[in-house]
């Protein structure tokens, strides 16, 4: 166990361990919705690589289609998550937690869909085939932790990947994703 404390979280959902990148992205949930559902994604730009400022550009409406020939496809889409936790362990938040991110997409959780309604979205930088590091599963335990305490409709088995509630059309967080790991993190 860490002698870091694990993250605070205010009443509008921002955690005191981010930096905070407010995302245009986003937008109330529906009124009386309980948020129980967390929502493990990966990410990397260009596909394959770590660090720069890309993640963050695309989540801001920024990402410029000629900066790379994948980014042209990309360019338009309007996303966040609420969380991402970069390759050193560094977290950064676009969405306060009360509100609703922009990351599942199409996506239904049993007899729900629309998860973005209900969950918060967490981005690692990675792929689905290259081991996330130390430092990631280190602060995705602190933050789940601290979000569970929050949420208590998060329950162990209300945390899973994007490809568990977008089958066919996501693979995220993939097979490199030790859920062992995370569920002892619990």
């Amino acid at each position: 166990m860490s002698t870091h404390p694990d993250p605070e979280i205010d009443a509008a959902g921002w955690l005191d361990a981010a930096l905070a990148r407010p995302s245009p992205n986003c937008d109330e949930r529906p009124p009386g919705t309980t948020i129980d559902l967390l929502v493990i994604h990966n990410i990397s730009l260009p596909p394959g690589e770590f660090g720069g400022e890309w993640i963050d550009a695309l989540f801001h409406n920024q990402l410029d289609p000629d900066a790379h020939p994948y980014f042209a496809g990309i360019a338009g889409l309007r996303v966040s998550a609420h969380l991402l936790i970069r390759r050193d362990g560094t977290l950064l938040q676009y969405v306060p937690c009360e509100r609703r991110a922009w990351h599942a997409g199409r996506s239904r959780f049993g007899a729900r869909e629309a998860c973005n309604d209900f969950a918060i979205g967490i981005e690692l930088e990675g792929t689905d085939t290259r081991p996330f590091t130390d430092a990631q599963y280190h602060q995705l335990g602190r933050c789940a932790r601290a979000l569970r305490r929050r949420y208590p409709g998060i329950t162990p088995e209300r945390v899973v990947g994007h490809a568990d509630i977008a089958p066919g059309r996501k693979t995220d967080p993939g097979p490199a994703f030790d859920w062992a790991r995370l569920r002892r993190a619990l």
